[in-house]
């Protein structure tokens, strides 16, 4: 991509002369990445669009799209789906360290941080000459800490635990970008979760299972082994409109020079004042561990009317018949059952207990392992892949008559 300048004046050598001041690629045409998983690619963009997202091209593993400053800062905000969101300063040609280097030194790094600031760099390399991940993000740390030394006799730290700014850096085909992490980190962790059970679900594969239900707050919803209460969080954030990131402190779109913070406080209060009351009995949950109901307690209680949903210590196959009611589950399996257990007992019981306990429900069960979906003993309505969170998963719909 061919990068345009402007021009600007500067004072040098007793006379005022021309020089060329390099323009984003975000400034020039208001565009932005979202990092998404593959199988929820058609409800982020779904979701973009409506936060007000222009001219959206998915992508491999992303959506590119459009969005004006207050809109990029909500969406970044809201979105629930999304695993980062970068904002993309210079692309070029990148056959080997050299052109990376110089690449990363043409980015004027003192708008964005000071010698004494720290920085981080996650980095991804495919089908390219350069192609360890690691030694590219190295190779860009170089010319950042560089381009310091050489104007201040100083670099910056790295600091991989909490950076004042977080860089990305993508080389794909020999053709390398460079970015800004706008929410400075995953955007999967909320910031909600204080206590966790084994193999705890994934804040965004929780959020798209609830995407993909439907669930709108028409009939009461259940999750009959919560776990830590990832499904039952999400659900109440989606409900009440809790924006995803509401817990979180720093973004970095803060860092851009740019940055707009009456833009941002006005798209931070008004999706704030938009959160509303959750009505007692809307969401409940259970689970047979007590080690599980108190981290989903402990985990509702940090967030907005966490207290009007009611956790209940008990097993699945001991439960009143539920009726008219949207099941969502995510039932333990491996690590988290343990070998001793029967799985396929295990599973003939939830099927069961759906079939006999949840007439006129619909039910959304999502398999970490889809081996076990045969030990099911109902129909599915249907099935789809749900690969995200390091998880080659799948949920499945039951309608129960």
């Amino acid at each position: 991509m061919n990068i345009p300048k402007k021009a600007i004046l500067q004072k040098g050598q007793g006379r005022t002369r021309k020089l060329a001041k390099l323009e984003y690629i975000y400034e020039r045409e208001s565009r932005y990445f979202a990092q998404v998983a593959e199988s929820v690619k058609d409800l982020a963009l779904k979701e973009i669009r409506d936060l007000g997202g222009k001219n959206t091209q998915p992508v491999f593993r992303g959506i590119w799209f459009e969005a004006d400053q207050s809109t990029f800062y909500k969406i970044v905000y809201l979105s629930r789906l999304a695993s980062r969101m970068l904002v993309p300063l210079v692309e070029f040609q990148c056959k080997d360290k050299d052109a990376l280097y110089k690449g990363a030194r043409t980015i004027r790094w003192e708008e964005f941080l000071t010698p004494q600031k720290t920085f981080s760099i996650a980095s991804n390399v495919s089908e390219s000459q350069i192609n360890h991940s690691n030694f590219a993000g190295l190779r860009v740390k170089d010319a950042i800490a560089d381009y310091f030394r050489d104007r201040t006799n100083h670099r910056p730290s790295v600091n991989t635990e909490s950076p004042w700014i977080m860089i990305n850096v993508h080389i794909h085909k020999d053709r390398a970008a460079i970015s800004i992490d706008a929410g400075s980190g995953p955007l999967h962790k909320r910031g909600y979760r204080e206590a966790r059970v084994s193999a705890p679900m994934q804040e965004t594969v929780a959020a798209a299972i609830i995407a993909l239900s439907g669930w709108n707050g028409e009939e009461p919803l259940l999750d009959p082994m919560c776990g830590s209460g990832t499904l039952l969080c999400e659900a109440l954030m989606h409900y009440s409109r809790i924006p995803a990131q509401i817990f979180r402190e720093q973004f970095g779109f803060e860092r851009l020079p740019d940055f707009n913070v009456r833009e941002w406080e006005a798209v931070k209060a008004a999706a704030d004042k938009a959160i509303r009351p959750l009505p007692r009995g809307l969401i409940r949950g259970s689970d047979i561990s007590d080690l599980a109901v108190e981290a989903t307690r402990t985990n509702l209680m940090g967030l907005h009317y966490g207290a009007q949903i009611d956790v209940e210590l008990a097993d699945f196959r001991q439960l009143n018949r539920v009726e008219n009611a949207l099941i969502v589950t995510n039932p333990p399996y491996g690590i988290r059952m343990g070998k001793d257990q029967n799985m396929k007992l295990f599973y003939n019981d939830l099927g069961q207990f759906l079939k006999e306990q949840c007439k006129s429900c619909t039910a959304y069960v999502y398999f970490g392992d889809p081996g076990f979906i045969k030990h099911v003993p109902l129909a599915p309505s249907w099935k789809k892949n749900l690969e995200i969170g390091g998880l080659d998963g799948k949920i499945v719909k039951y309608q129960l008559y």
